[in-house]
């Protein structure tokens, strides 16, 4: 079969789920002989994910988009998928797909969407993403539940609606006593202490809050608090656990360019979100071979088997988190068979090979009809 011009459309290179979604479908699929280009629609500087797409070889670009509607950027759009000669343009979450489907229709190109989470919207931009998704070959959501709240909200024509696990590369996690003893040396976590930790942007939704009052109780020499990324909660969450008896016990660490090793270096992983898709870092989690306990939201209850893989508790319930987390500290022996379990099924399941075949195979549908 011959390969496929293939234009990915993100809204920024920052460091989330679906930026790291991108970047494992266009590595696959320039690794399969495809020609692959991502373009970001941030103004300058670009992300911190631009650096790794440039290191697998990939290329990239960016065309800022504007104050207001800006047209301009969807005629710029336009003339690039067209000077591509795309087969295909890729957006992923909703300000691409805005200004990415006429351009896509007008060049000739097959469009793709991804739904990556719940997007929740005011009633005239909803309006704009659904008269923009009636353009689309294919409508793609990361999970059931995200599938469930695109048909509520009528996002697309019901033939076109698809759903495609993500992937991501697990080769990088796993097992690393090198690495996790260099990071608890760096953040001051005794060898034998139980340490939880979270990784993700630190956003209001992503609870990291909820986490630091859950734990503030336990906290001590024999249980740490990790917490890795970065965005505006820092400085808010900085203070709350600065204000904390055992201050010392929570490790703010910023974004981190090692994150396997970070994930090495704990016991178990937390994930505190009011909201999600099918959030990639918890297959990362699982890989690494960590316990997960996590709020059952979106497509997360579709991952976490409970007693088996981890943990499920509700939003807001601080008690509940307390005890599932403690729980596992307490009983070392289940901690490891969950992280076992959850390694074996996370690189069953959520390979980014099988998730770039099932996006080609789709990509391919959509060109023919």
């Amino acid at each position: 079969m011959r390969p496929l011009s293939i234009v990915h459309v993100l809204s920024s290179f920052g460091m989330g789920g679906q930026e790291r979604v991108a970047l494992d479908l266009a590595t696959g699929q320039a690794a399969a002989g495809h020609r692959v280009l991502t373009v970001s629609l941030a103004p300058p500087p670009d992300g911190p994910l631009a650096a790794e797409f440039e290191h697998h070889g990939l290329e990239i670009a960016t065309l800022p988009k504007r104050a207001g509607r800006d047209v301009k950027l969807m005629l710029e759009l336009g003339g690039l998928f067209r000077r591509r000669r795309a087969d295909v343009v890729h957006t992923h979450n909703p300000q691409p797909l805005l200004f990415s489907a006429l351009a896509a229709r007008a060049s000739g190109a097959a469009l793709v969407h991804t739904k990556h989470g719940v997007n929740p919207d005011s009633a005239r931009r909803l309006a704009m993403r659904r008269a923009a998704g009636r353009l689309v070959g294919a409508f793609v959501c990361v999970s059931e539940p995200t599938a469930a709240v695109a048909r509520e909200r009528r996002e697309c024509r019901p033939d076109r609606l698809h759903v495609v696990p993500n992937g991501i590369d697990l080769d990088r996690f796993g097992p690393d006593p090198e690495g996790r003893g260099a990071v608890r040396a760096e953040l001051g976590i005794p060898a034998s202490a139980f340490a939880v930790g979270t990784v993700g942007r630190l956003f209001t939704e992503k609870g990291h809050a909820y986490l630091i009052r859950s734990l503030a109780p336990v906290l001590g020499d024999q249980l740490h608090l990790v917490i890795t990324g970065d965005g505006p909660e820092r400085d808010h969450l900085a203070a709350q656990a600065g204000a904390l008896a055992r201050k010392d016990c929570v490790h703010l660490t910023g974004n981190r360019r090692d994150v396997p090793r970070v994930l090495a270096a704990l016991d178990a992983f937390a994930l505190t979100s009011v909201s999600e898709g099918l959030p990639l870092v918890i297959p990362e989690a699982m890989a690494a071979g960590l316990p997960i306990v996590a709020t059952a939201v979106g497509g997360v209850p579709q991952v976490v088997a409970e007693g088996e893989t981890g943990f499920l508790v509700d939003y807001g319930d601080e008690e509940a988190l307390r005890a599932r987390l403690c729980a596992l500290d307490a009983d070392r022996q289940l901690a490891r068979k969950c992280g076992e379990t959850g390694r074996e099924r996370a690189l069953g399941r959520y390979s980014s090979r099988r998730m770039v075949a099932d996006y080609v195979e789709l990509y391919r549908r959509v060109v023919d009809r």
